[in-house]
């Protein structure tokens, strides 16, 4: 529910002033506005000459940190950012969480949750960030820390909280966190292609907001169904105007302007090779691809002679099933180098929770391929003479 954008700035305020303040970050940009920086992180922080508030602030190119101390120089600092016309404020305290984005209207979308409690691993309250830092390392399994999306976050009492989805959120934005940058651009565009019922989607966009982005999500399914019920539960969150759907394939769905981050869960089959060529067509930063099954080299394999010596890896069906399962991705994985990407393929969740737990993160490297690169791909594909899905969808790389 929309509120008075001057009422929630004061609330603000008063927790940014106030003893229990974490740590809190503005970012983005309201309508037909800009700010004069494109970030500011505040914490506090015990120095030798007592305690401060430390403000560090980004113009997009460098840092600028500054300490100031408590009582005026501290709220004449605060003002001056509440005036800045931010799009997003994120502030934690020991008490509370709050999300405050500035709708279109000029509004005040605020949420609110309670902090989820701190285990207490050696001293109960650390002295400062960097103590808390250090208990963190020595063990603190239950901390929040240990989940990036609160497991009590209002969210999932939208999306549906099972222990496993839970899990499978935590992974992800894991694997989200280790690809994007710590400084994320701004604004940050995400699309998510193939995007089913749309958990991750709506999980990808309360983290990257929670990190202070200017984000916008745009989630493509085929099916009209799924796209009235994801719409439904977007405008249940209050994130109708940041996160929308549309009904489409993949290969034809108009996506504008082109997407910094493109995702792709679980898609079937090709549907994760239409999404990979995708991404590489709009020139994505950056890329998260968890296949799903893997028929098309499978079904190749079936009708070429395989090279020697390798033909017990598929004289059996199980084996070679599993063996074009490795192989496809092996050869997604080639391309996207080829492409111009740096990839890693990694363990998405752990298998005892799905088979389905390969990820793929790319991220677009800004110089060309190598020969080796170009080579390493060439000679597995003809050794093995297949032609890939995603070859098949791609133009020549550069």
């Amino acid at each position: 529910m929309p509120e008075p954008l001057d009422t929630a700035l004061a609330e603000v305020r008063t927790l940014l002033l106030g003893p229990g303040l974490t740590r809190a970050v503005a970012a983005g940009r309201r309508r037909g506005h800009s700010p004069s920086v494109v970030r500011a992180e505040l914490r506090p922080v015990a120095l030798k000459t007592g305690e401060r508030l430390q403000i560090v602030t980004s113009d997009g190119a460098r840092p600028h940190t500054r300490n100031v101390a408590p009582g005026a120089e501290a709220g004449q600092a605060v003002d001056a950012l509440l005036a800045e016309p931010f799009g997003n404020w994120h502030v934690e305290t020991a008490g509370q969480v709050l999300q405050l984005r500035v709708t279109k209207k000029g509004e005040a979308q605020v949420h609110r949750a309670a902090a989820p409690p701190a285990a207490t691993v050696g001293p109960a309250t650390p002295p400062d960030p960097a103590a808390a830092v250090a208990v963190a390392a020595a063990g603190g399994h239950d901390r929040a820390k240990d989940h990036l999306l609160d497991p009590g976050d209002p969210l999932f009492d939208v999306i549906g909280g099972s222990a496993a989805k839970r899990r499978q959120v935590d992974a992800f934005l894991r694997a989200l966190e280790a690809t994007l940058p710590d400084e994320l651009p701004t604004p940050l565009r995400v699309v998510d292609l193939g995007c089913g019922n749309a958990y991750l989607t709506f999980a990808a966009y309360r983290y990257l907001s929670g990190r202070g982005a200017d984000v916008t999500v745009v989630g493509v399914d085929v099916r009209d169904d799924q796209r009235r019920r994801n719409s439904s539960l977007a405008e249940q969150l209050g994130y109708g105007e940041r996160v929308r759907f549309v009904a489409g394939t993949i290969h034809d769905t108009e996506v504008d302007p082109a997407p910094d981050v493109v995702l792709a869960l679980h898609a079937c089959d090709t549907a994760t090779d239409e999404a990979l060529a995708r991404a590489v067509r709009w020139g994505a930063p950056w890329v998260l691809a968890a296949p799903c099954c893997h028929h098309d080299i499978a079904a190749q394999l079936r009708r070429v002679a395989t090279p020697t010596p390798y033909e017990p890896l598929t004289r059996h069906g199980i084996l070679r099933e599993r063996f074009a399962d490795v192989l496809t991705d092996a050869l997604r994985a080639g391309l996207l180098r080829v492409h111009g990407y740096k990839v890693d393929v990694v363990e998405f969740v752990d298998s005892a929770h799905t088979p389905r737990n390969v990820l793929l993160r790319a991220r677009r490297a800004g110089t060309p391929a190598t020969a080796a690169q170009r080579a390493e791909y060439a000679d597995l594909v003809a050794a093995w003479r297949l032609t890939p899905a995603l070859q098949r969808l791609l133009p020549p790389a550069p």
